[in-house]
């Protein structure tokens, strides 16, 4: 890596070498835009000026639910939902893993985290919101001026008409239109910000239509008018495009969707209509494959893209403006493959990166994600019968309500798939109670432009038992300014999205892929699936690794991961092919699993996870192994839950030489089953294909070691 890149300027260096001449040019001209509209900043001085003695137009809002909606939320999930509304009046709220007390009179521009308060008075497009010098944390800025929390605590008053949860949304919504006019401050210096505000007024305005002090909060509000505005200008002006990372795009052009639907109060809104309509159209094509699953290799991110599409199609069909069939089968085939994804309990793969991002909030912030976007699918296209069955919460019943009827979709998966061969993630798993699930990693960061969101995590495994992460993915922590847990150095690829944070072997010292700042990878890896079988009691998957051919002489990375069903068991088989270098062979354990180390293997335990279990693991030979947890020099050992959490997880490493053609077999055993199975790999049956074949020293050397 140039030393350039470890610079601020060098970043954009190293990211400008990459892009086609269109988007450089296109780059080029948003700087000039940015620049041009410094005079049209609009001070907080300014407009208390500018709104005094502002008459009322003459606006309606008509885009409102039908009867009887609130009838169709079931108890279940309103308990928890007026809880966290009667919470959130005594001014307690958690974002990205932070309680914060102080959001009954929120100040907009104070980072919980570090105590800095950013600028509200600074011209947004002279503000480096990645510098927490500047501004502190400013995730934690943005998240509470998404204004998801108004949003709960419109649906709370939906429900119940109790007017305090009301005058509160009046209150933060007047204060956030005050405090933030065009321009000013940090609040414009993202448009996916924009973009998802815009769904939560909207959706604000709708629960709130048979409040009394409704229409004075919004459409004879002058200033609520202009911020409406505002922000649609800002979107029309400045959208994201090209490399950058998809779901802002889509966030952009979902929100514009939507308040243009919901408030067509401008000259412009029918254009804007159309024009977020066939973005957001394109950009759903583009940034995801035709299996359903996202281009971006991360597997939060599906998610939040999956709601923002629906909530907008939704709001576009409502309007009389429905989207293309085409849009909707795609909607429809994301959703079908997060249900094919999730564990049985609901949870998603921790692939990279994990913004915990919300396209609409109308339930307890406590509510599994993908819980609720499987139940909002559900409501919108139904489920197949292979599906998990989530229950319906505040969400799906809305948002359904305001659709009308499902829309029937064609063409979708009658069995549930356990592969996805255009975004190579394949799945291993057992049916029944306490599910075995395993992700394989096949993937590649060719197919997402700089691949923002993801990790050096070329053939990484996944493993749970009964949704209990005992191979895992350390996901992301943070994003922005940690230089050791998530920048870089000119040296080595820090903590969270390294290669020895994962399942994966690291060769010669190296992460493989080459990085270019905490968003950006300038060498990408290379990854090659070469064979799936499923015969019913054995699965198996098995990919190469050509990341490695930086190494002088370069070295080849073979993995096959085996399930044997009968046996309740898994083998890993690395393989090295090449030069000799040395390597560090990792297997990252979840959080709730502790571990002995008793050379050549490993006794895991996770007796106090909500469903206890117990295995062995037994480790290569040929390698020292030594096991860390919450260690900070060097980092190793931990775990994300969440943005902007972290907590100690064991980390088992083996360090050592590898021999080429000499294979490394990990055998990883659930002892709560009872007489356990023969070895998945011993098994005769097994016929190897010619380009996953172990060789025959390799079962020699497994059976000496068994």
């Amino acid at each position: 890596m140039s030393s350039a890149c470890t610079s601020r300027p060098g970043w954009y260096t190293c990211r400008a070498a990459l892009p086609s001449l269109a988007e450089i040019a296109w780059r080029a001209r948003n700087q000039a835009v940015r620049a041009a509209w410094s005079p049209r900043q609009v001070t907080r001085q300014q407009l208390t000026r500018a709104v005094e003695g502002v008459p009322a137009r003459e606006l309606a809002f008509t885009a409102v639910l039908p009867p009887g909606t609130a009838a169709r939320v079931p108890e279940e999930a309103r308990r928890p939902l007026l809880e966290a509304a009667d919470r959130l009046l005594q001014g307690e709220w958690e974002t990205l893993g932070v309680l914060r007390t102080d959001v009954e009179r929120p100040d907009w521009f104070r980072d919980p985290v570090t105590g800095r308060r950013s600028d509200p008075d600074k011209y947004a497009f002279r503000i480096d919101y990645r510098s927490e010098e500047q501004v502190g944390n400013v995730k934690q800025l943005w998240e509470l001026s998404r204004l998801q929390h108004l949003t709960v605590l419109a649906t709370a008053w939906f429900l119940t008409h109790d007017e305090r949860y009301a005058r509160r949304v009046a209150d933060h919504l007047r204060s956030w239109w005050r405090e933030n006019p065009f321009l000013s401050g940090v609040h414009w210096t993202n448009g996916i910000e924009l973009g998802i505000r815009l769904i939560s007024l909207a959706w604000i305005r709708r629960l709130l239509n048979e409040w009394p002090g409704v229409a004075d909060l919004f459409e004879r509000d002058a200033l609520a008018v202009w911020q409406i505005r505002w922000h649609q200008q800002y979107l029309a002006a400045l959208p994201s495009r090209g490399s950058s990372v998809g779901d802002h795009v889509i966030a952009e052009a979902a929100g514009q969707l939507v308040v243009s639907c919901a408030f067509p109060w401008f000259r412009e809104s029918e254009r804007w209509r159309r024009k977020s309509a066939l973005l957001l159209e394109r950009e759903l094509i583009r940034n995801t494959f035709p299996s359903g699953t996202g281009r971006e290799p991360a597997s939060d991110y599906q998610c939040f893209i999956v709601e923002l599409g629906f909530v907008a199609a939704v709001e576009a069909e409502a309007s009389g403006h429905p989207l293309r069939p085409a849009t909707w089968a795609r909607l429809c085939a994301l959703a079908d493959s997060a249900a094919a994804l999730v564990d049985e309990r609901l949870r998603p793969p921790r692939q990279a990166d994990c913004s915990e991002g919300r396209g609409l909030l109308l339930d307890a912030p406590t509510r599994n994600r993908w819980a609720s976007m499987l139940a909002l699918a559900e409501a919108l296209v139904g489920q197949q019968d292979w599906w998990p069955r989530p229950s319906a919460d505040a969400a799906s019943s809305i948002v359904g309500a305001l659709a009308g009827s499902r829309r029937q979709i064609g063409g979708r998966p009658t069995q549930r798939p356990s592969r996805f061969a255009d975004s190579r993630i394949t799945l291993l798993r057992t049916n029944g109670n306490n599910e075995i699930w395993c992700r394989c990693d096949g993937g590649s960061h060719r197919t997402a432009g700089f691949a923002a969101r993801a990790h050096a995590d070329a053939l990484c495994v996944e493993v749970r038992y009964a949704g209990v992460d005992i191979l895992t993915d350390p996901a992301t922590f943070c994003y922005h300014d940690e230089r050791a847990w998530r920048s870089y150095s000119r040296s080595k690829i820090a903590y969270f999205r390294s290669k020895i944070a994962h399942d994966a072997a690291e060769h010669g010292g190296r992460s493989q892929p080459g990085e270019g700042g905490p968003f950006m990878w300038v060498r990408h890896a290379h990854t090659r699936e070469i064979e799936v079988l499923d015969d019913g009691d054995i699965a198996r998957w098995t990919a190469e690794h050509g990341g490695d051919t930086s190494l002088d002489p370069p070295v080849l990375h073979r993995r096959s991961v085996l399930l044997d069903r009968a046996s309740r068991s898994i083998d890993i088989i690395d393989q090295i092919d090449g030069a000799s270098h040395d390597i560090r062979l990792a297997f990252y354990l979840g959080p709730d699993v502790q571990a002995e180390l008793e050379e050549p293997h490993a006794v895991l335990d996770w007796s106090t996870a909500s469903t206890p279990g117990a295995a062995r693991l037994e480790l290569p030979l040929g390698l020292r192994w030594s096991l860390h947890r919450g260690e900070t020099d060097p980092v190793s050992g931990w775990y994300s839950p969440g943005l902007g959490r972290r907590v100690p997880a064991v980390t088992l490493v083996g360090c050592g030489r590898c021999v080429p053609g000499m294979p490394l077999i990990t055998r990883l055993e659930f002892l709560e089953v009872g007489k356990p199975g023969k070895s998945a790999v011993s098994q005769q049956a097994i016929s190897w294909t010619t380009s996953a074949a172990l060789s025959e020293r390799a079962l020699e050397i497994q059976a000496e070691a068994r």
